[in-house]
């Protein structure tokens, strides 16, 4: 048996990771040994941990990392916290392969504490860009830290080589996130509502604003000018919240104080994946800076506002309306994006971020994949620039 160690940190990542964890679960020489942490052990986000096991899953190791504050000491601590509560979690139990997806703190601390136990880390979404947070620095981190490559897209793939990383360790397997659409079906009406609170009257703008690290200082501003936009529109609002990221508690409170004075807004604080499609489906646009309105939208032909920097550089497709941080900028957004003319452009659109295959293709080098010394001795690749 090979046994493959997950790191999950949030509701986010183990939507994507999913497909890849029944598929490794479903699999006769492979082992699962998830490892939770982050957001997932936190009563503040939810303790979702309790939903992974619900979903039939084996919790293999906690590690607690996160602190109650989100200044930037608060979140720095966090990571040191975790690069030690994930090397206890190793020197109890040394997986064959460690898994890690994207670009977030808590991922980082789960890298860099696999490096003394010479632990292979294959990483998900590596090569991609967001200019406006720190994850820009992290997720390139992760790459140099790693030994196998999953890219989704050949752009991504060839920017993992540009960064040194040898093309045997590369698989362009496309986003795994992708591979839950293949049997997926809308929650009806009264499903979505047991399953998550949230009445549908029409179709809404779905809202998700997470903080821009690197310009943390202007987190309340820019919020203001994000709710000041939605303030004028008549269209019911879902607000999904944020990460635990650098003053991700100033967006929560202010979103929460604007939806309570509105009967037209709800807010929901966790979304199971068919809970989070079934919107996607219903919504009539999204507005925000998430990765999802990057990736998994462009499959419902969902127009997307998307605003400032924090997914600058990512690679979408022409359902992306970028607009700046003021109001005025977003409002122009989401009227463009609203309009039947754009929506009808959209229709039988490809998603540049892979065909739902993904977890078959990931699963298939984490089995074949030789664990030797070549795999942990790494040659510096020359990228040519071809």
């Amino acid at each position: 048996m090979r046994t493959i160690a997950v790191v999950t940190t949030s509701r986010s990542d183990y939507g994507i990771y999913l497909p890849i964890l029944r598929r490794i679960q479903d699999d006769s020489i492979l082992k699962l040994h998830l490892i939770a942490s982050g957001m997932h052990l936190s009563p503040e986000f939810g303790l979702t941990v309790n939903s992974i096991e619900d979903d039939g899953f084996d919790i293999g190791d906690r590690v607690e990392m996160l602190l109650s504050s989100d200044t930037p000491e608060g979140i720095a601590k966090s990571m040191g916290l975790g690069t030690i509560g994930f090397a206890q979690a190793y020197a109890r139990f040394r997986p064959d392969i460690l898994l890690l997806l994207g670009d977030r703190f808590e991922m980082h601390a789960a890298a860099v504490a696999a490096l003394p136990f010479n632990i292979p880390v294959a990483h998900i979404h590596g090569g991609e860009s967001t200019e406006g947070v720190i994850d820009e620095a992290l997720r390139h981190s992760i790459t140099k830290m790693s030994h196998i490559h999953f890219a989704s897209t050949e752009r991504y793939g060839r920017r993992i080589i540009q960064m040194g990383e040898e093309p045997l360790r590369v698989v362009v397997s496309g986003a795994p996130s992708l591979d839950n659409l293949n049997n997926f079906s809308p929650l009806s009406d009264e499903d979505l509502k047991q399953t998550s609170g949230l009445t549908l009257s029409d179709s809404p703008l779905l809202v998700t604003y997470h903080p821009v690290t690197l310009e943390y200082k202007q987190t309340q501003s820019r919020t203001k000018e994000l709710l000041d936009a939605l303030q004028g529109t008549e269209r019911s609002i879902i607000f999904t919240l944020t990460n635990a990221d650098t003053e991700g508690t100033t967006i929560i409170s202010m979103i929460r104080e604007f939806a309570r004075h509105k009967n037209r807004c709800q807010v929901v604080d966790n979304l199971g994946t068919q809970s989070y499609f079934t919107l996607m489906s219903r919504a009539a646009a999204m507005v925000g800076n998430s990765s999802s309105g990057i990736i998994e939208a462009a499959s419902f032909n969902l127009p997307v506002v998307n605003i400032g920097d924090r997914q600058r550089g990512r690679l979408h497709g022409k359902n992306v309306i970028d607009v700046g941080n003021n109001s005025d900028e977003i409002v122009a957004g989401i009227k463009t994006a609203l309009t039947p003319k754009f929506r009808a452009g959209l229709k039988d659109m490809d998603n540049i971020y892979g065909d739902g295959h993904a977890s078959e293709r990931i699963v298939s080098r984490l089995k074949e994949v030789n664990l030797d010394r070549e795999l942990m001795l790494k040659h510096f690749h020359d990228f040519d620039g071809t």
